[in-house]
């Protein structure tokens, strides 16, 4: 994905060929998973908050039919970290083939000659360079505003970050400006090409408009603190730092300039079809009442209040099959908390 144009619909991939299914990485996730996150998580105790399913089943492998709505009144900041799947190391294979195999339901995405789009660099340093595209077509009018420096863009559908690596670039972060999509990675491993994009994060007051959105007017990013503000249509605003990355892992700190009431402050949007075709498969969250982590598949999950959720695979799909894992985590009623825990 790394040189590869990332397109509004996500690219599926070619079933696997050869090497285990992953059962070690199966018991690396299930004996440390409370450490991995454990490392993710603020020293103090975290606010919980409300995790609700609004996921239905598909079969359609490039639509998004996986909803996770996270909801609190106080939350004032929290951090978004991806990481790479516990499995990544074992694998022999990692395609970007789209499957359009069972997309023929009513309103189920269609596969479609891409036309290339108009793309402007914004932004360039020695170490980071921010490229805006602009689509032909896009489900939403353009509508919000670009702002990096004094330069100002107003038919922006795709903002991409890329950092340099050895011999050439890496994709790591995009925002779509027009819906509020967010998708992020770590950088690759030592020697191997660029990991997958999964699933979707959306950050600020969500709403419903054909599908789960967030409604921005405009976006101002400023190179030498690594910082998206975004300003809702709804009113208010939220700081989006690109915190850290490295080969392991990359973290979003996320700070609302109040709170958001009434609605949902952040979501996981992704896919589902089956244990075996799928962007995320399995849920961990650490709950109040609870001594431990519940593990459940992201399908059955019936909702919790939480101060951690994890969102990943413990064994490869089809699709995406590199794509991180996600985790919420480090929800506070202070809107710069996580500077105290640096």
């Amino acid at each position: 994905m790394c040189c590869k144009l990332e397109q509004p619909r996500r690219a599926g991939q070619r079933p696997r060929r050869g090497g285990a299914v992953g059962v070690a990485a199966i018991g690396v996730l299930s004996a440390g998973l409370g450490m991995l996150l454990g490392a993710v998580s603020a020293r103090a105790e975290p606010l919980a908050v409300e995790v609700t399913n609004a996921s239905a089943p598909v079969l359609c492998a490039e639509k998004d039919n996986v909803t996770l709505n996270l909801s609190s009144a106080a939350v004032r900041s929290f951090r978004i970290t991806a990481l790479h799947p516990a499995y990544l190391g074992s694998l022999l294979q990692d395609s970007h083939a789209a499957d359009w195999s069972a997309c023929s339901a009513p309103g189920d995405p269609q596969a479609g000659r891409p036309q290339p789009p108009q793309r402007r660099t914004l932004y360039e340093d020695i170490e980071m360079w921010v490229v805006g595209l602009t689509f032909q077509q896009f489900w939403r009018p353009a509508a919000a505003v670009v702002r990096i420096g004094d330069r100002i863009e107003k038919d922006i559908h795709l903002l991409q970050v890329w950092m340099i690596r050895p011999m050439g670039g890496e994709e790591i972060l995009v925002l779509y400006p027009q819906d509020g999509y967010w998708r992020l990675r770590p950088k690759a491993p030592p020697e191997r090409a660029p990991t997958a994009f999964g699933s979707s994060v959306l950050i600020g007051p969500i709403e419903l408009e054909e599908r789960p959105i967030v409604k921005i007017s405009e976006v101002t990013f400023d190179p030498k603190l690594r910082t998206f503000t975004l300003s809702f249509a709804r009113g208010g605003s939220a700081a989006v730092r690109l915190a850290q990355i490295d080969q392991s892992s990359q973290t979003l700190e996320i700070a609302f300039d109040r709170p958001i009431s009434g609605r949902p402050f952040a979501a996981l949007r992704s896919m589902y079809v089956t244990e075996v075709n799928n962007d995320v498969a399995r849920l961990a969250v650490r709950e109040d009442s609870v001594g431990g982590w519940r593990e459940q598949g992201v399908m059955a999950f019936s909702g919790a209040r939480a101060s951690e959720l994890w969102a990943g695979r413990v064994a490869p799909s089809r699709h995406n099959t590199s794509a991180p894992d996600l985790v919420f985590a480090g929800f506070s009623e202070q809107p710069e908390s996580h500077k105290a825990n640096q």
